[in-house]
């Protein structure tokens, strides 16, 4: 691969951070053979303007602090100047992608009056949904049953989103329509509960119908049905920024919750299609719809191939090609490396889950670092004796890394891009993003309404940017909304005044022409010194003065990555010693995180 080198010579001599496996190099000419799954554009909506002006105010598009996470989740809000506000701070610190968190489809019984329920009592949100002085649900089987008297409402469903669809979203007309009640739209679909969503729209043929009610955007004070990711999509085209909006989530298994309900997939499909066809028809052709998240998460673990939430990625993969070809489906499943839990998994086992989720067709698959929920730690292997990071001790205990942890994340991603490299060999278009986790286990105050996470600093992001090397092709964060933005001071001010701090993911001995060296890869090199230290010796080497630096990342590398390269005589290390690597500016500012080097022979 162009982001992994072979050095070769009278003698192979390689070694790679943090780690003592030698990888395969220069990046293998890809196989002719048909594109499996579509990989994300790396062409990126132009703002434009510098600055623009509506009713929230004014907002300028400027990247003033381009830091080297490049993506951010959030939630959904029902203010339209909270979306602008967000998608300002993301792009002004470098921000170029936005994943938005999403709702999941639920399966509901109804009382005997057709209300829908919601543990045992009638769901406020779908109350209102009333046709003719009936009920969503009363009107929807009394329209089957004025087709044929054997149809009727089997299942019913229920799903809630902010957006509002166009007639995409419809295929029969005659039962499927806008209900519009007091302030909100609700939208009825009718399919055949075995997920063949007939196009012929025959209903004279007795059979049994889910019903899906869609609880979608309410009136704004305009008195319009606003969509909301019409406005992300406008923002996106504003602030030269991708989104990737959410797909439905699928119905859990009752007894395990980490896994899609496999009796209610069939209605996830025609749900899936039904949205996806209607963003087909508005927004095939934005240059800012990215791709679309499918935010079920699953544990990256050898068990993963039985999984039925598979079967969720795979068929919405299926839909995404139909409707949207050329955009990827994103998603970001969740690392666990713990010892002293019985679902840990190592990284050979983590490399298998890649690639089982790979071949369901995902364009792009995020893992999430796991640092922020402690379940991996931030370590090097000469640190696996040193006592893990205090504020990972609600989650372990005292304990070392090595007595705690599988494995350090970078050792996760190293085996992740071993894999993906063999899918490129064989045809498999896939991406491999590092979604580093923005927050820590706990913290005095919490940062969001529920659960205990907290503030990190951006000295802990750094070290988390770090341990994803040059393994990934981008970075993304969850999330910005509450964590990013939460304390004083917060995470987004800390980036704003310490963003041209170098960050070095990854340092190799390679040599050039007759002179054995160092190349060292990372954020913001330019104007550096690479540093070198070692138990019996250091060296201070100006970029600049003795060597070279490219500025440009290769396609396969993050936005925003450099290399350089600096002589240096490796035989004065002695064997097998752990080397520290580090870049300083002549600003004084100096990489957080040594990169620890070792030598074999």
């Amino acid at each position: 691969m162009r982001w992994l080198f072979v050095l070769v010579g009278a003698a192979i001599l390689a070694a790679v951070a943090a780690v003592v496996v030698v990888l395969p190099s220069d990046r293998p000419t890809k196989p002719v053979a048909r594109q499996t799954s579509p990989s994300p554009t790396s062409t990126f909506p132009t703002p434009k303007v510098t600055e623009f002006t509506d009713p929230c105010g004014t907002f300028d598009t400027v990247e003033s602090a381009p830091y080297a996470v490049t993506g951010y989740w959030v939630t959904p809000t029902s203010n339209p100047c909270t979306w602008r506000k967000q998608l300002q701070e993301i792009h002004a610190v470098g921000g170029d992608t936005v994943i938005r968190i999403g709702y999941g489809l639920q399966y509901r019984s109804v009382d005997d009056d057709g209300e829908i329920l919601k543990d045992g009592e009638r769901d406020s949100l779908y109350k209102d949904c009333q046709e003719d002085g009936l009920s969503c649900h009363d009107a929807a089987e009394r329209d089957l049953k004025k087709a044929n008297p054997g149809n009727r409402v089997a299942r019913t469903y229920v799903y809630r989103t902010d957006e509002a669809f166009g007639d995409g979203l419809f295929r029969c007309a005659e039962m499927e329509h806008r209900v519009v009640s007091g302030r909100r739209v609700y939208y009825r679909i009718l399919a055949p509960m075995d997920g063949s969503d007939d196009a012929t729209c025959d209903f004279t043929k007795p059979r049994p119908y889910d019903l899906i009610v869609v609880a979608g955007a309410v009136k704004n004070a305009q008195g319009e049905f606003k969509d909301s990711l019409s406005q992300l999509l406008d923002l996106g085209d504003q602030f030269g920024i991708h989104i990737f909006p959410a797909l439905p989530l699928a119905p859990r298994q009752h007894d395990n919750q980490t896994r899609a309900n496999p009796h209610h997939i069939p209605t996830l499909t025609t749900l899936t299609r039904r949205i996806l066809q209607d963003y087909g028809v508005r927004f095939a052709g934005r240059a800012s719809l990215g791709g679309v998240y499918q935010p079920f998460e699953v544990q990256m673990g050898a068990t993963l191939a039985s999984n039925p939430t598979l079967q969720v990625y795979a068929g919405q993969h299926d839909i995404v090609e139909q409707e949207l070809p050329g955009k990827p489906i994103l998603i970001s499943p969740y690392l666990d490396a713990r010892k002293r839990v019985g679902f840990g998994q190592t990284p050979k086992q983590v490399a298998a889950a890649f690639k089982a989720l790979a071949l369901t067709g995902v364009g792009i698959i995020a893992p999430q670092d796991s640092r922020g929920t402690g379940k991996v730690g931030l370590f090097w292997p000469d640190q696996r004796d040193d006592e893990v990071d205090e504020r990972l001790r609600p989650v372990v205990g005292e304990s070392t890394y090595g007595t705690a942890y599988h494995g350090s994340t970078r050792d996760y991603y190293r085996e992740m891009a071993l894999v993906r490299e063999e899918l490129l060999k064989g045809g498999r278009e896939v991406d491999l993003w590092a979604n580093v986790e923005a927050f820590e286990p706990a913290g005095d105050p919490p940062c969001a309404a529920q659960g205990s996470r907290g503030k990190t600093d951006k000295k802990r992001l750094d070290q988390a940017v770090t341990m994803a090397g040059r393994y990934v092709q981008k970075i993304v964060s969850y999330m910005w909304s509450d964590f990013m933005t939460c304390g004083s001071p917060s995470l987004e001010s800390e980036i704003a005044k310490d963003w041209a701090r170098p960050i070095a993911v990854d340092a190799i001995r390679r040599g050039r022409d007759v002179q054995d060296g160092i190349e060292v890869r990372g954020y913001n090199l330019k104007g550096g010194t690479v540093t070198v230290e070692w138990e019996s010796g250091a060296r201070d080497l100006d970029v600049a003065a003795v060597g070279w630096l490219d500025e440009d990342p290769l396609e396969e590398l993050p936005e925003g990555m450099q290399t350089a390269w600096v002589p240096f005589d490796w035989a004065q290390v002695p064997p097998d010693a752990w080397v520290k690597v580090g870049v300083r500016l002549a600003s004084g500012q100096e990489a957080t995180e040594r990169l620890h080097v070792r030598i074999t022979s």
